[in-house]
């Protein structure tokens, strides 16, 4: 389970205080795909990298399985997975292979336990013809296979994509979605921000929207459809923006 109490927080700019997020309260049951909606730069982002104890909140606290999050980053690191958009953290001149051997030190995975999940991962991506060439030759769509692989090579009880599907092709788009599908018969607890409507009706029983930092919606897909009486979220999502409610 992941809770979000009463989280708030501020940047400076320019001699200004700005509320990224302000007094965002969550509750996400063990199991569920959420998917986070906002425009760019209405604290998405922001909040997924507190949640990944990247960031530490102005106020409020967040817990994970009833731990919190920026008390106990070390008990949390091990049972979260991370991908930011746009930010594989894969080293160019290592392979495919000792790039994922390289993380799965931080870990704390053994060399026999590490070996037979890099392989496990490269056949469920189908990495298996270049796991041994360096990264820095790779496409767009071979790198993001990687990095997937790389925040999930630990087994995380919750994983966190921040628009893991930009750019891609659509057969690595699709690989994606059917990888967020299987993740969920395994009982993980994912998060993942999006501009692809289609996308999050597809993977999500539950939707967050911000806007400006501020939550204007948190519930189930079927709860939004009733309360706006409309299935069609792209529309919702726009009015709601109008509305700022």
């Amino acid at each position: 389970m992941i809770e979000i109490k009463g989280v708030t927080k501020y940047f400076k700019e320019k001699k200004q205080t700005i509320a990224a997020v302000q007094d965002i309260h969550v509750t996400i049951a063990q199991g569920e795909i959420v998917g986070l909606l906002g425009e760019n730069g209405a604290g998405k982002t922001t909040l997924l990298r507190m949640l990944s104890t990247v960031l530490e909140p102005s106020e409020g606290n967040m817990f994970i399985h009833g731990i919190n999050i920026h008390k106990q980053p070390d008990k949390i690191k091990q049972r979260i997975g991370v991908l930011f958009g746009g930010e594989t953290g894969l080293y160019d001149r290592l392979t495919a292979r000792e790039n994922l051997a390289y993380f799965a030190k931080f870990y704390g995975m053994s060399k026999h336990e590490t070996k037979i999940r890099v392989e496990e991962l490269a056949k469920r991506f189908g990495m298996k013809d270049y796991l041994d060439r360096r990264v820095g030759g790779f496409s767009k769509g071979m790198r993001q296979k990687v990095a997937i692989a790389r925040t999930i090579l630990h087994n995380p009880d919750v994983i966190l994509f921040d628009e893991p599907t930009t750019g891609l092709d659509i057969t690595s788009a699709n690989m994606f979605r059917e990888l967020i599908k299987s993740l969920q018969r395994e009982g993980k607890t994912i998060i993942f921000s999006s501009h692809i409507m289609e996308e999050v009706e597809m993977l999500c029983q539950s939707i967050i929207m911000i806007h400006k930092g501020k939550m204007i919606y948190q519930g189930t897909n079927e709860q939004l459809y009733k309360e706006e009486e409309s299935t069609d979220l792209n529309y919702i999502f726009m009015s709601r923006i109008v509305r700022g409610a």
